[in-house]
């Protein structure tokens, strides 16, 4: 590993990813979004932040040792009466993030939800974890000032365990990535509408979000919670905003292209201007889908050619740029497809007979990206072990269906 890179700015850390040993970009990746993230509240994070998180991706400290560090930092910058320059949160909170993201843990219930809360804003906040009290408004730049209406705090709590409940339920078995991004922004639109805490629902909401979405298998890229944190934010809004006398209705037209640009790979454009209710003269007033084929860029002969291709290039997008897999997984998950099934069963469905072979080419590369989970995966040499498809794998299988 190539030390001494001089780190400036968070897109430094961009040197990191083109090191051959991959826990280097790892890490680097997970500090550009806890860093990121700070944008929400118009955060930065000090100089020496920046040169505690290089040391811990180049492996010279761990991450208990950079809370440490950082806390040191501003107990002795508070002993010499000397100002942090609104930077303590930014850089307490962006350690706590790491932290977490460097974590596999995850609990999908309203206490894993206040306790991710807590975990981002201990030693920040002394509220960290509790949900609010009062009642709250806030005046947004993109409603002119005007506030989303949020919950009342009374039934903060009842709320949160309704819409954890009615996901916890929730099957996505047999749905289109389309209908599973529009599912997955309604969800996240509506605890983040609830806004449980006095301050840090966005960063909570972001951070809750992408360990969800990696503990039900889709392989999330932080990069856009990096790059379009207050955009998140700014959809979140509109996603949550109605006023009748104005003619405004909720809006998830922004939230869903910012989630398919995060689970499709899509590059639709992300604009915070476009969301403005009352835009200024010369300002756009729609968002740009550019995933979206114009008739003035692909003119289409005849009526029969786009049936024909449109679903080959669909096809081809969702298993190696979505999914990032290959031939054989895509098999095994057509032969396990909506079945839990054992090793020997799988391989029955496949036609294969070389057992050792299929779990070093099939099964354990379909488990190790999340494709398909053990019913027992605590001991995997259960005697009933049995095997069935994730959302990831569920949707490579409805996609081939459909197509």
């Amino acid at each position: 590993m190539k030390k001494g890179y001089i780190i400036n700015d968070i897109s430094d850390f961009d040197c990191y990813m083109r090191e051959p040993e991959p826990a280097y970009g790892e890490k680097a990746q997970i500090w550009q979004t806890a860093i990121g993230l700070q944008d929400v509240d118009g955060l930065k994070p000090s100089r020496y932040l920046i040169e505690t998180a290089q040391r811990h991706i180049e492996g010279d400290i761990d991450i208990e040792q950079v809370q440490k560090l950082i806390n040191s930092y501003y107990k002795t910058k508070e002993a010499r009466n000397e100002t942090t320059d609104g930077n303590e949160e930014a850089d307490k909170v962006s350690a706590n993030i790491a932290k977490m993201l460097n974590s596999n843990a995850f609990s999908f219930n309203v206490n894993g939800f206040l306790s991710t809360h807590r975990n981002l804003f201990s030693g920040v906040f002394k509220f960290a974890g509790q949900i609010r009290d009062y009642n709250i408004s806030k005046k947004e730049w993109v409603l002119d000032g005007d506030s989303v209406t949020y919950m009342y705090a009374a039934d903060i709590r009842r709320a949160l365990e309704y819409d954890f409940e009615q996901e916890r339920n929730f099957s996505y078995a047999g749905l289109t990535m389309d209908r599973m991004v529009e599912h997955i922004a309604r969800f996240v639109s509506g605890i983040w509408q609830i806004h449980p805490f006095g301050e840090g629902n966005t960063r909570t909401t972001a951070v809750f979000t992408i360990l969800y979405l990696r503990s039900i298998g889709f392989d999330v890229n932080n990069d856009l919670f990096v790059a379009n944190s207050w955009y998140f934010r700014n959809a979140l809004v509109r996603a949550n905003y109605k006023n009748a006398r104005k003619g405004i209705d909720y809006n998830y037209t922004f939230l869903n292209m910012f989630f398919r640009n995060l689970l499709l790979g899509e590059k639709n454009e992300l604009h915070n201007r476009n969301m403005l209710i009352n835009p200024p003269k010369g300002y756009p007033t729609e968002s740009r889908r550019t995933n979206k084929t114009t008739p003035q860029a692909t003119p289409q002969p005849t009526p029969q050619v786009t049936p024909k291709v449109t679903p080959q290039v669909d096809k081809q997008r969702t298993v190696k740029e979505i999914f990032n897999t290959n031939e054989n997984i895509v098999k095994l998950i057509d032969s396990l497809s909506d079945k839990k099934l054992t090793s020997n069963q799988i391989m029955q469905e496949m036609g294969l007979k070389d057992k050792k072979n299929f779990k070093a080419t099939y099964l354990d590369d379909a488990i190790k990206q999340k494709f398909v989970k053990m019913l027992y995966p605590d001991r995997p040499n259960h005697p009933k072990q049995k095997y069935y498809l994730t959302t990831k794998g569920l949707a490579i299988l409805n996609r081939y269906k459909r197509d």
